[in-house]
C-alpha cells in the first residue's frame, strides 16, 4: 500500500511540475498581437503583412506606455489654389478618388491641414482680400478669389472626413498698401496698419465661417525672415511679430469673440527657433496670445535639429509645436517612377544656394527618407503636428505663378485625366492614418542604430509604432510590450506601421 501511495504522489509531483513548466513557457513565449503595414522600395504600398516567422534578432525594441510625452494634434497637408485648380480640371471620378485618398476613412485620414490667406507662390496670380488702398475699415474685404476652387476643395474634404480636421491659415503677406514697399514681395508692415491688419484676420475668420469653414489656427505671416524676395512675403522680427500679436491681433480676436482661434508664432525654419521663442515666451504678457510655435524644415530636409526642438519645448512646454510646411522643393516630380522617390538623387534649394558652411545640411537625399526621417525625428522631440505642403501638383510641379516647382504626394496630368500616387503619399499615411489626434507619444528603447522608431498610444488605447529602415538590407527585430514579444522583419528601404490593438 505504501508503494502505491508513493507512486501516486510522485506522479502528481511530476504532473504539477510539467504544468508549471508549461505555464512558464507560455509566459516567456507570449506572442504580441499586431497588424503590420509596410511601404517599401520593393513595391509594397501600405501592404498588410501576415508572415511573422520566428527569426534570430539581436535587437529588441521595447515600448513603454507608462512614459508619456506630447499629445498629437494631427498630420496632413495643405489646401492651395494650385491643388484646388487642378482638382477642378480632373474628372469627377478622379477628383473624388484624390479627396477620398486624403480624407476618407479608408485613406490617409488627414487630421491637420493648412491653407493660405490671400495668394501665395502656389496660387495662379497675386491677389489680396483687401484690394482697395487706404480702406482702413476693410469695407471692400472679399474672399471671392477663393470661391471657385479653394473653398469647394475644403468643403468637399469636410464632407468626406468622418472625424473632421483642423485648419491652420497663414498669410504670405499683408495687402501691399499696408507695407513700406507697397508690393506683394518683401517689405514690412507699417505700424500704422497694425490694427487694420488685425482686423483683416478677423474679417477672414468671419468670411470663412460664413462659408461653413471654421479655422482652428493662424500664423501672423508665413516665413517672417522672407524668402529671398522671390514670391509673396513680408518681414517681421521676433520683437515686431510679438508686439503685433500681443497688442493688436490677440486683443482684436478676443474682442470679436474669436479668442479660441490658436495663434502660432514664427512659421519658418527650425534652426531659428531659439531667437524666436526667447522673445515670444519671454514673459506671461508676451506669450498670452501665442498658443504655440509653427516651424518649417527648409533649413535642412536631412537634419531635424533635435536640440532646437527640445529648446523650444522647454521654453513653452504647454504650447503647441507644429511643423506647418515641408516638401521636396526645387525638383520637378518624376512621373510614374516610384524608384526615383527612394533614390538619393533629389536635391533641395540649398544644394545650389546654401552658403558653404551650410552645404552639409543639404545633401542629395531620397524624398521618402526626407519625410520618414523628419517626421519620426520631430515626434521624438516634442513636435505634436506635421503638415505637408501641396496635396496635388501637376507633372511640372505646379501650377505656380513664380515657377517655383515642387513635389507633392499626388501628381496629376489634367490633360490626360491621370493620377499618380507617389511613395510620399503612402509615407504620410503611415503616420496620419494610424496616429490619431489626441494620441500620446510614448517611450521607445531602440538599440538598433540603423532603424528609426517612434510610438504613440491612441485615444482608443491602441498603439501605433512606426519603424523606418533607410538601409539597403532587411532587418529583423523583436518588439516588446509588457513582456509580450513578436519578431518582425522590415524590408530594405521600408517604413512600417505596427498597430497593437487595444487590450
Amino acid at each position: 500500500m505504501k508503494t502505491v501511495n508513493f507512486i501516486f504522489y510522485a506522479l502528481i509531483v511530476v504532473l504539477m511540475g510539467s504544468c508549471n513548466d508549461n505555464k512558464s513557457k507560455e509566459n516567456v513565449q507570449k506572442i504580441l498581437k499586431v497588424e503590420v503595414y509596410e511601404t517599401s522600395a520593393n513595391g509594397n504600398q501600405l501592404k498588410k503583412l501576415t508572415d511573422f516567422e520566428s527569426t534570430d534578432s539581436s535587437a529588441t525594441i521595447t515600448i513603454s506606455p507608462d512614459k508619456k510625452f506630447q499629445t498629437i494634434t494631427g498630420f496632413g497637408g495643405s489646401f492651395t489654389e494650385s491643388s484646388a485648380y487642378l482638382l477642378n480640371k480632373l474628372s469627377k471620378k478622379n477628383r473624388d478618388t484624390i479627396l477620398q485618398a486624403y480624407f476618407g476613412n479608408d485613406g490617409a485620414r488627414y487630421s491637420l491641414t493648412r491653407t493660405h490667406i490671400s495668394s501665395c507662390d502656389f496660387s495662379l496670380n497675386n491677389y489680396t482680400y483687401a484690394p482697395v488702398p487706404g480702406d482702413m475699415n476693410l469695407e471692400n474685404f472679399t474672399i471671392k478669389e477663393d470661391q471657385d476652387d479653394l473653398i469647394p476643395m475644403i468643403k468637399d474634404a469636410m464632407a468626406i472626413s468622418k472625424d473632421g480636421f483642423k485648419i491652420i491659415a497663414s498669410p504670405w503677406t499683408a495687402p501691399p498698401w499696408m507695407k513700406d514697399n507697397n508690393a506683394y514681395v518683401g517689405g514690412k508692415l507699417l505700424p500704422k496698419y497694425y490694427d487694420t491688419f488685425a482686423l483683416f484676420f478677423s474679417k477672414y475668420l468671419e468670411a470663412y465661417k460664413a462659408e461653413g469653414i471654421d479655422i482652428w489656427g493662424l500664423t501672423p505671416v508665413n516665413e517672417p525672415h522672407g524668402n529671398g524676395n522671390n514670391w509673396e512675403s513680408m518681414h517681421f522680427s521676433p520683437e515686431e511679430e510679438t508686439n503685433f500679436v500681443q497688442n493688436h491681433l490677440g486683443p482684436k480676436l478676443e474682442a470679436d469673440g474669436m479668442g479660441a482661434v490658436n495663434i502660432l508664432g514664427y512659421d519658418q525654419n527650425r534652426a531659428g527657433l531659439k531667437e524666436w521663442v526667447d522673445v515670444m515666451f519671454a514673459s506671461e504678457e508676451s506669450s498670452k496670445y501665442f498658443a504655440g510655435t509653427a516651424i518649417h524644415w527648409y533649413e535642412s530636409t536631412y537634419d531635424f535639429f533635435p536640440k532646437a526642438l527640445q529648446y523650444a519645448h522647454e521654453k513653452a512646454p504647454n504650447k503647441y509645436l507644429i511643423e506647418t510646411e515641408g516638401c521636396v522643393d526645387s525638383e520637378i516630380p518624376h512621373w510614374q517612377d516610384d524608384a526615383w522617390y527612394w533614390k538619393k538623387e533629389a536635391t533641395d534649394w540649398g544644394w545650389d544656394w546654401a552658403s558653404e558652411k551650410d552645404k552639409h545640411l543639404h545633401p542629395k537625399y531620397s524624398p521618402v527618407n526626407r519625410y520618414a526621417r523628419d517626421i519620426i525625428g520631430c515626434l521624438n522631440n516634442w513636435v505634436d503636428g506635421w503638415v505637408d505642403w501641396n496635396m496635388v501638383l501637376d507633372r511640372q510641379g505646379g501650377p505656380n505663378w513664380f515657377k517655383n516647382w515642387c513635389v507633392a504626394p499626388i501628381i496629376v496630368d489634367p490633360e490626360a485625366d491621370e493620377v499618380y500616387f507617389t511613395p510620399i503619399y503612402h509615407t504620410m499615411a503611415h503616420f496620419s492614418k494610424f496616429i490619431r489626434p489626441g494620441a500620446i507619444i510614448i517611450d521607445t528603447q531602440n538599440p538598433e542604430e540603423e532603424l528609426m522608431v517612434t510610438a504613440a498610444q491612441n485615444p482608443d488605447s491602441s498603439i501605433a509604432v512606426v519603424v523606418f529602415n533607410e538601409g539597403l538590407t532587411a532587418k529583423n527585430f523583436t518588439l516588446n510590450l509588457n513582456d509580450q514579444l513578436i519578431s518582425i522583419k522590415i524590408n530594405a528601404q521600408a517604413i512600417q506601421t505596427i498597430v497593437i490593438p487595444q487590450s
